[in-house]
C-alpha cells in the first residue's frame, strides 16, 4: 500500500504560539476552546499567524454490496441520485458549501452506475460498488491500495489549488454498516453498541442490520490487520477517504472530520499513522448510534453537538466558522502592549 510521510509538527513553536494567545486582551483562558484550535492550527502551519485558504469539501460516493442485504432504509439508486442532486447544487452540503465559501467536489470511487462527465464530478471509479461482505471480501487488495492512491490524488489536487483546509464526506448507502464494522474490529466496541439506524430505519429494521452484520463479523476469515479490515468490509468511497485523510496530513492540511462514517475513516488512517491525528479537528458529534462512542475511543472532543446525521461533510463545514474564529483570534485581537490595556490576570 501506498506510504504517506507523516511528521508530528515541531513543538518548539507551542510556547510562543501560548504566551500569544494569553497575551492577548481578554482574561486567561476565556476563549475556551477557540484557544486550544489556535494552538492546534498555529502548531500544525508552524506560524503565530495561520491563515485558511481555499477550502474544499470532498464528497467521496460508491455503492455497497451489503445493501443488497436491506440493511439501509434506501434503495442503491440513491446513491447516483445523491450525487446528481450534489452537482446541481440542491443537496445539504451543496447550500452549507456556498454559505461558508467551501468548494465543492464529488468523487465517483465506485457507484454502480455509469455517471456522466459534469463539473465538479471526478471519476475515479474503481469498480461498479463493492462486493456483499457478508459473502465474501468487499474488495481486492488490489482495489483497495488502488483507492488510498486515487483518495491521496484529490488531497494533492486541493493543495495544488492553495487549499490548506479540507473536510471530507460521503454518499453510499449501506456505508454505516461498513463503516459500524470497521468500528467493531478496530476499537473492540461489541457490535450491538456500533450499529444504529442509517439514514433511518425503526427498531425492527436496526435489529435486522444487526443480524446481518453479526452474520458477516461471524463469517469473517481475514487476519484483523488495518488493512484487511478495511478492505473486507469498507467501501470504496471510504477507502478513498482514508487515503486522502493520510495524503492532507503529510501535506500539513488542516483536515476537518465529520460524521460517524468519517470518523471512523479517520480510526482506520490513525490506526495506519497515529500522527494523522495531530492534523484532525473533529467537528461534531452526530446523532448516528456508535458515534459518541467511537470518539470517545479516539479521545476526540467535538465541537459541536447538533443532532446531525447527514453526512456529506455537513457537520464539518458547520463547524468552520468556528474554526475561523480561532485564526482570527490570533490574526485580529490586539495584545496588551498593543493596546495599552493593563494586564488584569
Amino acid at each position: 500500500m501506498k506510504n504517506f510521510a507523516i511528521k508530528t509538527p515541531d513543538a518548539e513553536i507551542r510556547t510562543a504560539l501560548q504566551q500569544k494567545i494569553d497575551g492577548l486582551t481578554k482574561p486567561l483562558g476565556s476563549l475556551g476552546r477557540l484557544e486550544e484550535l489556535a494552538l492546534q492550527i498555529g502548531w500544525i502551519q508552524q506560524t503565530l499567524t495561520p491563515s485558511l485558504d481555499r477550502p474544499y469539501n470532498i464528497v467521496f460516493a460508491g455503492d455497497h454490496g451489503v445493501a443488497e442485504e436491506k440493511v439501509s432504509l434506501s434503495p442503491k439508486e440513491v446513491t447516483r441520485q445523491m450525487v446528481d442532486n450534489f452537482l446541481k447544487g440542491g443537496a445539504g452540503i451543496s447550500f452549507l458549501c456556498r454559505q461558508h465559501g467551501f468548494r465543492l467536489r464529488v468523487v465517483d470511487a465506485g457507484v454502480d452506475a455509469e455517471l456522466p462527465a459534469a463539473d465538479g464530478l471526478i471519476d475515479l471509479k474503481i469498480r461498479r460498488g463493492t462486493r456483499n461482505f457478508v459473502d465474501t471480501a468487499a474488495m481486492t487488495r488490489e482495489e483497495m491500495e488502488l483507492a488510498v492512491e486515487r483518495g491521496a490524488s484529490v488531497a494533492a489536487m486541493c493543495r495544488d489549488d492553495g487549499c490548506n483546509v479540507i473536510s471530507f464526506g460521503e454518499m453510499g448507502i449501506g456505508n454505516t454498516s461498513a463503516s459500524s464494522m470497521w468500528m467493531t474490529c478496530l476499537t473492540g466496541t461489541p457490535l450491538e453498541q456500533c450499529v444504529g439506524a442509517g439514514s433511518g430505519l425503526g427498531s425492527a429494521g436496526v435489529r435486522r442490520k444487526c443480524h446481518v452484520l453479526r452474520q458477516a463479523l461471524d463469517g469473517y476469515a481475514g487476519d484483523r490487520s488495518v488493512e484487511d479490515v478495511m478492505r473486507w468490509f469498507g467501501g470504496y468511497e471510504m477507502v478513498m477517504a482514508v487515503g486522502a485523510i493520510l495524503q492532507a496530513a503529510e501535506l500539513g492540511m488542516v483536515i476537518l472530520v465529520d460524521g460517524f462514517i468519517m470518523t471512523n475513516c479517520m480510526l482506520a488512517a490513525s490506526k495506519l499513522y497515529p500522527e494523522v491525528l495531530n492534523y484532525a479537528v473533529f467537528a461534531h458529534r452526530g446523532d448516528e448510534s456508535g458515534h459518541a462512542l467511537l470518539l470517545d475511543a479516539m479521545g476526540a472532543k467535538p465541537l459541536l453537538d447538533l443532532g446531525l446525521r447527514l453526512g456529506e461533510g455537513t457537520g464539518a463545514v458547520c463547524a468552520y466558522p468556528i474554526v475561523e474564529s480561532a485564526v482570527r483570534m490570533l490574526a485580529e485581537m490586539a495584545s496588551f502592549g498593543d493596546a495599552g490595556v493593563t494586564k488584569y490576570f
